[in-house]
């Protein structure tokens, strides 16, 4: 039984993003998929990092802290990356919190500079041509 391989159409077709997006993956080094003379050829292995890839940008990680992520897996196992993730994780958290905050923030800041600004509009000569 031969392992699936995707080609780079498929590749892109199956995680719905762009050749320049999946040419620029494979020039950081976040995938390598088999080359065929100037065929590309991605398989089981290219899948599953893509599937991480696109978690880890979902979640707000930065490409290069993704491709050093990958990389542990390489060098030092399934364990040490999985300890990785859980630190990454964590940080991350932390800052999507944050930025919640600041959203909430600004939502709430907004909300009432329309509402003064839309109750100063229904009283009567508040306002000068």
């Amino acid at each position: 039984m031969s392992e699936i391989r995707l080609s780079f159409k498929e590749m892109c077709a199956k995680f719905d993003v762009t050749p320049r997006t999946l040419r620029y993956y494979e020039y950081i080094e976040l995938l390598q998929p088999e080359r065929d003379g100037r065929s590309r050829y991605y398989g089981p292995r290219e899948c599953a990092r893509m599937v991480l890839i696109l978690r880890g940008r979902k979640f707000g990680f930065s490409l290069e802290g993704i491709r050093q992520w990958l990389q542990i897996y390489d060098q030092e196992g399934t364990e040490a990356q999985m300890r990785q993730w859980v630190e990454n994780a964590t940080r991350q958290l932390g800052e999507l919190e944050d930025q919640r905050a600041q959203l909430d923030e600004a939502i709430s800041e907004l909300r009432k500079s329309r509402d003064d600004t839309a109750a100063a509009l229904e009283k009567p000569e508040t306002h000068s041509a």
